[in-house]
């Protein structure tokens, strides 16, 4: 019996803000596995930040998102069927299939996941890619040293709340920011953040100095604009930025820095990175992670929706800060 794959494509390049129309939604019968291919059955898909820039067809780290294929992402699943010796029927993976209900893999790109330590969800989450963000940013880029003062913007979701929790664990101050009253005493309720900002109060810069009084020493930056613009004048002499995301200019807003001269002025290191660029830390952040999820040391929260055709709006509403926590799409 033939199975249908159900997919979801980039049907065409977003003006402005992006929209459900981008999206094509197709069924494609599954063509028999070749030798050395294994077929995986998506569980959950994971939705981040840095597809909205895929979906432009602009100088990037990365290639832009074909029109007309499968939209990229990652995903977890279990192997369903295989012509490769190095995988078997009922293996748990991580991998990067796409928006799709099946992907098919030439097994390289698999990653065995253990399911007796984490829900099969978290290798998209803490345990995967937004992890490993957090862990590089913070400990390449950030460098933080006990007793100093860590902020973060997108403090509640998947890559701002491990890095506020690492760097709690470092013993560090730590002040996330987030939209929002609920958001804000989630992060320091749950998460054990110091402080939280609510950059939607409409008084930043006010708030940023009551809850940094002596000034930020590192911050990991997830959105760009006004609130990287507001810390920046919170940055003490020699403070190191790690450049993660721009959520704040993902839907064509140009963002410019409202004063530069501050970097020269506190002697400020700041400094861009892609995680895909540094494969080498993979096996040390994912080891100490697991070791701190193990010993409960490390908390992570999920926004789940149900099934593919709910991708697009699922991806619209990550961009809006509608989500809470790491996004996911539950496939089956």
């Amino acid at each position: 019996m033939t199975i249908m794959n159900h997919q979801i494509l980039l049907a065409s390049r977003p003006k402005g803000e992006a929209s459900t129309d981008n999206f094509k939604s197709v069924e494609t019968p599954l063509a028999p596995l070749g030798d050395g291919q294994v077929l995986v059955r998506n569980q959950f898909l994971s939705l981040d930040p840095y597809m909205r820039g895929r979906m432009n067809d602009t100088k990037s780290y990365t290639a832009p998102q074909a029109l007309n294929a499968v939209m990229g992402g990652g995903t977890v699943g279990t192997v369903v069927d295989s012509r490769n010796p190095q995988w078997h029927a009922g293996d748990t993976v991580a991998t990067m299939l796409g928006w799709q209900d099946y992907g098919v893999s030439n097994g390289s790109d698999l990653r065995k996941i253990d399911m007796a330590l984490a829900p099969i969800s978290a290798y998209l989450g803490v345990l995967g890619m937004p992890g490993v963000t957090a862990w590089y940013g913070l400990n390449r880029i950030c460098c933080p040293k006990a007793g100093e003062t860590v902020a973060v913007s997108a403090a509640s979701g998947a890559v701002g709340s491990v890095v506020g929790q690492l760097a709690k664990h470092q013993g560090c101050r730590v002040v996330g920011i987030a939209g929002g009253s609920v958001k804000c005493n989630y992060v320091t309720g749950e998460l054990g953040f110091d402080a939280c900002v609510d950059y939607k109060a409409g008084q930043l810069a006010a708030d940023l100095q009551a809850a940094a009084p002596g000034g930020i020493d590192a911050y990991f930056d997830n959105v760009g604009g006004a609130v990287l613009d507001a810390v920046m004048l919170r940055m003490n002499a020699h403070g190191r930025i790690a450049v993660c995301g721009a959520i704040a200019g993902y839907d064509g807003a140009i963002l410019s820095m409202a004063n530069p001269g501050l970097i020269l002025i506190s002697r400020l290191k700041v400094q861009g990175f892609i995680v895909s660029e540094h494969m080498d830390d993979w096996p040390a952040a994912l080891d100490e992670i697991g070791a701190l999820f193990a010993a409960g040391k490390i908390k992570f929260r999920e926004s789940v929706a149900d099934g593919l055709a709910s991708a697009p709006e699922a991806l619209l509403g990550l961009l809006k800060g509608r989500n809470f926590g790491k996004q996911l799409v539950k496939l089956f």
